[in-house]
């Protein structure tokens, strides 16, 4: 289950719920009462690495990229990962 977190308006004390995602979230503070708000927290999940398709399927050359990493297609739609090869 998610953990979600919440700060109080009266007592302003942050806390966590864990809840179910289908749950309503809570509108009273479990210690004095007072209205509630949900924060929108930073998750700890990070992506890190090149991924799979980097990784392992990629022959690591970009094909419409210069030294600075601009696009530097001629615009022939040889491009694999440009708007000019469609």
């Amino acid at each position: 289950m998610p953990v979600y977190e919440y700060e109080c308006s009266g007592c302003q004390k942050i806390f966590e719920m864990q809840q179910r995602m289908t749950d309503a979230p809570i509108s009273v503070c479990p210690q004095c009462g007072g209205s509630v708000r949900k924060l929108v927290s930073m998750s700890s999940f990070q992506l890190k690495g090149g991924g799979w398709y980097t990784d392992g399927y990629s022959n690591g050359k970009s094909c419409c990229t210069d030294s600075g990493g601009a696009p530097s297609c001629s615009g022939s739609g040889g491009c694999c990962q440009c708007s000019a090869a469609t």
